[in-house]
């Protein structure tokens, strides 16, 4: 599949149905579980259904969604980074993770910033924002690394743990 973004060491791509092995172990890694929540994805099986129920619909929808991240010279899949149109919030939120063994690497501030570009050049989005549980200090670094600043509990229905981050003003 043709990438949609492509950076200096990484390419994002739209995820497809043979992406599931990969997803299984993304969705099962401990940061997933701890800070985005367990998907019960029990088998590459609910890993497929996941990436066509969620993922490929999205794009279906809205023309963008979570990419497939990979190290762009060995197409190695280590994360998934992008654009997401949750129905509870009122902008778009960027969304990131990656396995553990590729933290520590820049790959989420390089895939990050790309679709903050990505999402306000190519598609003409206003603003952007994200959301974190409290405890995710990585994800606080990398928000705060690019640009965006805590504004206070997200407001999510059942979900009051969450916080909300938006651009700095310019």
């Amino acid at each position: 599949m043709k990438p949609i973004i492509i950076t200096e060491r990484l390419q994002l791509r739209e995820m497809e149905a043979e992406d599931a092995p990969f997803m299984y172990q993304l969705f099962n890694s401990p940061g997933w579980i701890q800070f985005i929540g367990d998907r019960n994805i029990q088998t590459i099986a609910d890993a497929k259904d996941h990436i066509l129920d969620r993922y490929i619909s999205m794009y279906d929808r809205f023309g963008f969604g979570l990419w497939l991240v990979e190290l762009k010279n060995e197409q190695t899949p280590i994360g998934t980074c992008g654009l997401i149109k949750r129905p509870n919030l009122d902008h778009i939120d960027l969304g990131f993770a990656f396995l553990p063994q590729f933290h520590g690497h820049g790959y989420a501030f390089e895939a990050a910033s790309a679709c903050l570009k990505y999402g306000n050049e190519e598609l003409k989005v206003e603003k952007i924002i994200a959301i974190t549980i409290p405890d995710n200090q990585r994800s606080i670094n990398l928000l705060h690394k690019l640009g965006m600043q805590n504004v206070g509990p997200a407001g999510l229905p059942d979900d009051e743990v969450c916080i909300l981050f938006e651009p700095r003003d310019r």
